[in-house]
């Protein structure tokens, strides 16, 4: 069932059950007063008729039958019964219509006045005491005018009901089918919108109604498709051209040492320089998993407590074991006041891969291979600082320094393939931590990692 179909028969059932709920309480209401006025009409015909067979102005039995005989009472079918405080019968009207009995009697006596239905009559008993009778006076009769009102306010009410749910399903359908226009534009639209057509977006109403809302949100989340899918494309374009430079190098000298003669030091030489160019691939290829694997969902990371302080070291001492020429200094300021040393929550093998690269590049990048690592704390997050004297970024530089495959102009003559900070910014990113960069002429390249304590 269609959201139009649903939303007219919800309010349909609604409106429909709040008029049958009026027009009952209607006819409730005109029934209870009904009833109420025909009481009292038997109420008064019973005293009136006590009064007449039996006060000081007395009229004859016969006459009041035969007046009742020609209809000439007031109440149709109209009956009176007057019992003795023996509960004989000292007068009927001679109709016949009720039988009593003593318990209903009695419960006259005892109340005053009672009040009953038999089938359509309507029974009112009253108590009426003198000085010389105490008699009960029974008035029945069938309220053959009120009933018939009765009637025809049912019909009308039952009539109108029906018509009003008719006329409120027509317009709640038309109304859901306006409301819901505007998400049959959103539809038609986003069926329009292919992989190779990201750059779509929804029309956004100038009401900030929740329609607005919805396109404004996918419009959102299209600019991050958008932006995912480019960022796919530069990755695929940059690694094809970075991965086809060692294998067009390799195919090369695997192709001159072929025509070499059978001369040794060559074929050395070759070897070597293939063995330097698959080196370099490998690392290319492992840089490219590392980036692919960290890209993925980050709740497949599996977290835990990891000392900072000590994984800097660790990492030192590894750096320094592959590139001997390096130099690193590790700075741990004392942390702060109730704080619990440099511990973090995070992926130990993720956050050594982020460390390394920045003492890596800060090494590469310095004419003396001179690294300044500074580790604080303060009670809510952890500050680490890298910094060099190297060769400073260009500051137009500095805002793509951390896509992939970017490189900065002081990094042409060194190596590299520009995959290690894009790595290190999405490991971080992942630790629910950030990275800047600040770059000049006097104090050279700093990198600032912060990340919160565990």
């Amino acid at each position: 069932m269609t959201i139009r179909n649903r939303l007219t028969l919800l309010f349909t059932a609604i409106v429909s059950g709040l008029l049958l709920v009026f027009c009952a309480t209607i006819y409730l209401v005109a029934e209870r007063h009904r009833e109420n006025e025909f009481r009292e009409r038997l109420h008064a015909e019973a005293l009136t008729s006590a009064e007449l067979l039996f006060g000081p102005d007395t009229m004859g039995r016969q006459l009041y039958k035969l007046l009742d005989k020609n209809h000439m009472t007031v109440l149709n079918d109209e009956e009176i019964i007057i019992y003795n405080h023996r509960n004989q019968i000292v007068f009927e009207s001679g109709t016949d219509y009720l039988t009593v009995s003593k318990e209903q009697l009695d419960e006259v006596r005892l109340h005053n006045s009672l009040y009953w239905r038999v089938g359509p009559r309507e029974v009112a008993g009253v108590r009426y005491y003198d000085r010389y009778h105490r008699l009960v006076v029974l008035a029945s009769g069938v309220d053959k005018y009120g009933v018939s009102k009765q009637r025809n306010l049912a019909g009308l009410l039952t009539v109108g009901w029906l018509l009003a749910t008719a006329v409120v399903f027509g317009a709640g359908r038309v109304y859901a089918g306006r409301a819901l226009q505007p998400i049959r534009r959103i539809i038609d639209r986003i069926d329009t919108i292919t992989a190779s057509q990201l750059d779509q977006r929804l029309k956004e109403g100038p009401n900030p109604d929740e329609l607005t809302q919805l396109a404004h949100r996918f419009n959102r989340m299209l600019d991050r498709l958008e932006d995912a899918f480019q960022q796919q494309r530069t990755f695929v374009s940059h690694a094809s051209h970075e991965l086809r430079t060692p294998l067009t190098a390799i195919t090369g000298q695997l192709e001159v040492s072929l025509l070499a003669d059978d001369d040794l030091t060559e074929l050395r030489t070759t070897i070597a320089s293939v063995l330097e160019d698959v080196r370099d691939l490998n690392q290319l290829t492992n840089g490219l998993l590392a980036l692919a694997n960290v890209s993925l969902d980050e709740k497949a990371v599996v977290t835990g407590p990891v000392a900072l302080d000590e994984l800097t070291e660790q990492v030192r001492e590894e750096l320094l074991r592959l590139r001997p020429g390096y130099s690193v200094q590790v700075v741990t300021e004392p942390a702060a006041s109730g704080a619990d040393g440099f511990r973090v929550t995070g992926n130990e093998p993720l956050l050594r891969t982020a460390l390394f690269n920045l003492m890596e590049n800060g090494g590469k990048f310095s004419p003396s291979h001179e690294v300044n690592v500074q580790l604080t704390a303060d009670r809510h997050m952890i500050q680490l600082t890298v910094q060099n004297q190297g060769t400073p970024i260009d500051p137009s530089e500095l805002p793509d320094i951390f896509k992939p495959f970017r490189r900065g102009t002081n990094g042409r003559a060194v190596p590299g393939h520009g995959i290690g900070l894009s790595l290190t910014q999405r490991i971080i990113q992942l630790h629910r931590g950030r990275i800047t960069v600040e770059s000049n002429a006097v104090h050279g390249t700093t990198f600032q990692l912060m990340l919160p304590r565990a």
